[in-house]
């Protein structure tokens, strides 16, 4: 049997529940059973979801509630929907606890990041110095935007190689490493693109959305792929 990968949902439109078409395509072209996970606010069924699935998915999707990683809003702080968010870090910290494998894609990568004690950058405007303009502006998403150095000795290195061309489609970004959270990728201003957990067999995330680059990368399928076939 196809590994159970369980895809937590990107949030709400209006009274829906939605997970975007390119996650689950990447998941089912990876030769995983794609399943999409709704939110719900029960431990019991959180647990269910954690002993049903064989890997799991966190997508992209809106900001996190500042206070949840000790911060107030501050200037450029985008929409958030702290229920989600509950839902969301509940879920991730239940999982790596399972050490179960994570891929966790945008928002998702700072969900884990949050899930570890860590912070996030409101907006990336916060951030000093010089810095990318990390939200592009082109007519399909798979096009690429920038480059990433990805650190030696890491899971992302293994199955990608040391240097990417990635898509960029955020404002914020991971400020502090939580608990045990490994710097494995930096664009060229410095801004963290890749973490992974040191102690965990494979919890990756990633700031770009190779899923919508599975059609155009042999990396992102790469990437895909891996985490799939460590979910049997």
């Amino acid at each position: 049997m196809k590994p159970k990968i369980g895809i937590v949902m990107c949030g709400f439109t209006q009274d829906r529940q939605f997970v975007t078409n390119p996650y689950i395509q990447s998941v089912r072209y990876s030769k995983g059973l794609p399943l999409v996970l709704p939110l719900v606010r029960s431990d019991r069924v959180i647990s269910e979801y954690a002993d049903l699935c064989d890997g799991f998915l966190f997508c992209g999707g809106e900001d996190i509630t500042p206070l949840l990683f000790g911060e107030e809003p501050q200037n450029g702080n985008g929409k958030t929907d702290i229920t989600v968010d509950l839902f969301q870090i509940r879920l991730m910290k239940r999982i790596l606890a399972s050490r179960k494998p994570v891929l966790a894609i945008c928002r998702g990568m700072q969900i884990l990041n949050v899930a570890c004690g860590g912070t996030i950058w409101q907006d990336m405007s916060l951030i000093p110095g010089r810095v990318l303009n990390h939200m592009q502006q082109s007519a399909c998403r798979s096009e690429v935007s920038h480059r990433v150095r990805v650190s030696s000795g890491t899971i992302l290195k293994k199955y990608t190689g040391s240097c990417l061309h990635v898509n960029s489609f955020h404002h914020q970004a991971v400020n502090l490493p939580g608990k045990d959270v490994c710097i494995s990728a930096r664009a060229s201003d410095g801004t963290i693109e890749a973490v992974e957990l040191g102690s965990h067999p494979f919890a990756v995330g990633v700031q770009w959305h190779p899923e919508c680059m599975y059609r155009t990368s042999t990396e992102m399928r790469t990437l895909f792929h891996e985490f799939v076939a460590h979910s049997v």
